[in-house]
């Protein structure tokens, strides 16, 4: 199957990147290339780094990539970026992307085991070479480390009888496909929740795959880098798609933004905080109604950018 992503705010992005002829643009995500496809019209005689983890997308993107000379395509984990760029000998890139997101092809891609709407082996790694896949997490798990991921990634309500409902099958025999899995939370939930909600698992699938991918942990520690290495007058641009995310990105963000961050009761500054970059967007940008309408995708992302200051 043909590698596909649609790039989410492409031109929110390129316009709130201010992107420069020389540029050293740093593409976290890199996917499809979707984005820095686009991206390195703007920087002729400047730099892409593409991070990715996912052997398809790096392979993809390299073809697609392959006219413009001036790149490195890396495959890492984006929040390694300190180590890549020391690689690279790239102190302070100019503008840097992070795109939350999962790609249209890892969703698309029945055999990939990220969707609820084919019947797959349950994988859901974007990385494929890692041991831990979804039916580790689904059929080793014990019921409280399922019941925390569940409330706390897929923030689901009814995580108690869904977990219930898995440890009653397992028991049986291991759940290894995810229509499995979807019959397994649709026939333990209320009817009218399953019919209304735009799937009755998608919380449950979101959550499971945040934890395959471990997608949350050292977020807040890369983009802490990130701001750290940008070079002065910098941008970085953040795109997440569910509050998870985008609560690290704006926390991270705004005691950056913040000069003192002493607590409240502190009569004087003891901290010697001072701000690093400013925040661009007070809120965060959304799709425009139509590329809602477009592409249905776009309807959870959040657009954050800052400043190096």
């Amino acid at each position: 199957m043909e590698f596909y992503h649609e790039p989410i705010m492409l031109n929110e992005i390129i316009s709130g990147l201010n992107l420069q002829p020389t540029d050293v643009f740093v593409d976290c995500t890199l996917g499809g290339a979707g984005h820095s496809s686009e991206i390195i019209k703007h920087i002729p005689q400047g730099f892409l780094v593409g991070i990715d983890r996912d052997d398809d997308a790096l392979s993809h993107s390299a073809k697609r990539l392959k006219q413009h000379k001036n790149k490195a395509i890396v495959k890492s984990d984006f929040k390694d970026f300190a180590n890549v760029l020391n690689n690279l000998e790239i102190h302070s890139p100019n503008k840097i992307l992070v795109d939350l997101g999962v790609s249209s092809h890892q969703l698309d891609t029945a055999e990939r085991g990220f969707s609820f709407r084919f019947d797959a082996p349950l994988d859901m790694r974007m990385d494929q070479t890692q041991e831990k896949t979804a039916w580790h997490v689904v059929n080793f798990y014990p019921k409280e480390k399922l019941l925390k991921i569940l409330r706390e990634y897929g923030e689901e309500k009814f995580a108690n009888l869904i977990v219930a409902n898995i440890l009653k099958h397992r028991k049986e025999k291991t759940i290894d496909t995810t229509g499995e899995l979807n019959t397994i939370i649709e026939e333990c939930l209320p009817k009218k929740y399953i019919f209304t909600s735009g799937g009755a698992a998608k919380k449950t699938f979101q959550a499971i795959r945040i934890e395959v991918n471990g997608e949350l942990e050292g977020l807040e520690r890369a983009l802490q880098d990130m701001i750290d290495r940008l070079a002065v007058g910098g941008r970085l641009a953040v795109l997440t798609f569910h509050s998870l995310e985008d609560r690290i990105a704006k926390n991270i963000f705004r005691e950056n933004a913040t000069d003192c961050i002493c607590p409240p009761e502190s009569p004087i500054c003891i901290c010697g905080h001072k701000a690093k970059i400013k925040i661009l967007n007070k809120k965060p940008i959304v799709a425009s109604a139509e590329e809602q309408t477009h592409n249905p995708r776009s309807t959870s992302a959040k657009l954050r950018i800052v400043e190096k200051i």
